[in-house]
């Protein structure tokens, strides 16, 4: 009688170096979705401030004489995915590495570790706004057009003094009796009192007038300083009525698109002679344009819309050399003339200035 033939079982040692491969693609796989501490640069949606939106006009006047426009003002924007948003997960890094038009940073060199996605939110919204307010500053300046000026709360922190009781869109007439017809004024008058000082502010809030009272506390930033919480802002407001219809978007590089788009309404001239250009660049109410981040993703923006055109603060020259999409000109400026200057000589035919590292 032969013995039966023992079947070949697998050894212990094989089951778990099965296993331990098992795991390990497992967790490869898990660290491959997990959010990275980076945050994602790519061009965002761009939006003919001259144009409508979701059947609106983005700049919308009432109770004045406007013209016809024709042509587009495209205002640039930049998608941020990661950092305090989060969602950026270590494939769509790598994946943006990889894609020229995108930039992948650490977040502490963009946002502190404290700062959470809500702060960015507030903090963008409110910096949007009062790029509004400077558009509105600004070309009122640069039409001679009259305006009134109110210093207003531009926005409140999430834990903060002034929480649930100052707003966003606050006009402070007074603080403690006194006029307020400076922005500096307010600051001065909390930073001079010891902390724990409560301040009576007469505010109006929707075209009605309110008393508030805020007590000052340590600031979180200074321990030495006190405070309230609240970013303060300046509002322009000539004799008729402008609103942006431009949900969504936050921070301030719109400021000369806007600014240029509101003027284009207010004139008989035809600024963009029915062309596509395009442009960035923050805006103070005396015209002075400013620098602004993600310059090569707005450049990448600007030629996705066959724009021909691209308008930048001269501050962003150097970060946006060698990085032109062809077909489209890059002129840097300075200020708000300059800015309609270049314009009227592009739509001519006329050379415009160009960055020196661009040439």
């Amino acid at each position: 009688m032969s013995a039966e033939k023992s079947k070949p079982g697998v050894s212990k040692r094989g089951r778990v170096l099965a296993i331990s491969g098992i795991s390990l693609m497992v967790l490869l796989l898990i660290a491959l979705f997990v959010p990275v501490p980076f945050v994602r640069m790519a061009p965002g949606p761009t939006f003919n401030v001259i144009g409508d939106r979701d059947g609106k006009p983005m700049i919308e006047v009432t109770g004045t004489t406007t013209y016809p426009v024709t042509g587009q003002l495209q205002m640039t924007t930049v998608l941020e995915s990661g950092g305090p948003r989060g969602g950026l997960t270590f494939v769509s890094a790598i994946a943006s590495w990889f894609n020229p038009d995108d930039a992948v940073v650490p977040r502490e060199l963009l946002y502190p570790d404290e700062v959470s996605g809500e702060d960015v939110k507030s903090e963008q919204a409110a910096m949007f706004s009062t790029s509004e307010s400077n558009s509105i500053g600004a070309a009122t300046t640069y039409l001679k057009i009259p305006t009134t000026k109110h210093v207003v709360v531009s926005q409140v922190g999430g834990d903060a003094p002034a929480t649930g009781k100052l707003q966003a869109g606050d006009v402070v007439v007074s603080v403690n009796g006194t006029a307020i017809t400076e922005s500096q004024q307010i600051t001065q008058l909390i930073q001079s009192a010891p902390v724990g000082t409560t301040f009576a502010f007469s505010i109006e809030r929707d075209g009605k007038p309110k008393d508030v009272q805020v007590t000052s506390a340590v600031s979180p930033q200074d321990k030495k300083t006190p405070y309230i919480g609240i970013g303060i802002g300046v509002m322009y407001e000539p004799n008729f009525e402008v609103k942006f219809n431009v949900e969504g978007v936050g921070g301030p590089s719109a400021g000369l698109t806007l600014t240029m788009g509101l003027i284009d309404k207010l004139t008989p001239e035809n600024l963009t002679a029915g062309k596509i250009i395009a442009g960035t660049g923050t805006i103070k109410p005396d015209g002075i344009v400013g620098p602004i981040g993600g310059i090569r993703q707005k450049l990448a923006g600007a030629s996705a819309t066959q724009a021909k055109l691209f308008l930048m603060p001269e501050g962003n020259c150097k970060e946006a050399a060698g990085h032109v999409p062809a077909g489209l000109t890059v002129t840097p400026v300075k200020n708000l003339t300059q800015a309609m200057e270049a314009v009227q000589k592009w739509t001519t035919g006329q050379k415009v200035p160009a960055c020196p590292s661009i040439q």
